[in-house]
């Protein structure tokens, strides 16, 4: 009996980008359906989980949101450790906030560490598109798909974590991008751990 395949699976997802650009208004929108103008400014980081069947699978994504300041941009590799996917939020009307995003992803690529840098999958949100009804804009969509498609064709996705507006689809290729990556990169690891998985449990299997 093939007991991992009635598993769900377990997907980390970190989300990165300057403060301010909208990283939790998204992440709340997609898993608890609110906006709110009055976020306070994370701390540290936190993560939301959200349940969702993709194909034949039940998937558990981990969303972990990380402080945009700079003093807390090394929260040290073990929070990175272990990433499926990697998005990248920069808000549309601040051009500083796109400018960054190539730090943000080489900081990730740095902490994080993983086996094959080359193909680890990023996805780039473009965030707050409601504002002044884009006349505010201050990165075009095409310099945006410019930017993804110069760093290997990374998915780019529009948002208003406000209006409701592509987030579902954004979260749900971040999850389908984990996914084929946790194949990729779980497999050899998992076939032999099924012996310790009791003393993985007992540990409590956190390393952070």
């Amino acid at each position: 009996m093939d007991v991992s395949k009635k598993r769900r699976t377990l997907l980390k997802v970190i989300v990165l980008g300057d403060s301010g650009v909208g990283k939790t208004s998204l992440m709340n929108q997609y898993v608890y359906n609110k906006f709110n103008q009055q976020y306070k400014a994370t701390i540290g980081a936190d993560f939301v989980t959200k349940e969702l069947q993709i194909d034949d699978k039940l998937v558990t994504l981990q969303i972990w949101d990380t402080a945009g300041q700079e003093r807390f941009q090394s929260l040290g590799s073990a929070f990175y450790r272990g990433a499926d996917c990697c998005a990248i939020v920069f808000d549309v009307n601040i051009l500083r906030s796109f400018e960054t995003l190539n730090n943000w992803r080489e900081e990730f690529l740095k902490q994080a560490d993983p086996s094959d840098p080359e193909s680890f999958p990023f996805i780039v949100i473009g965030n707050k598109i409601d504002i002044d009804g884009g006349n505010s804009r201050m990165v075009s969509e095409k310099k945006a798909r410019d930017w993804c498609a110069s760093k290997g064709n990374i998915p780019y996705f529009e948002t208003s974590a406000k209006e409701d507006y592509n987030v579902d689809e954004a979260f749900l290729c971040v999850a389908k991008t984990a996914l084929a990556s946790e194949h990729e990169q779980h497999d050899i690891y998992f076939r032999g751990i099924s012996e310790t998985t009791s003393e993985v449990e007992q540990r409590g299997g956190c390393a952070c």
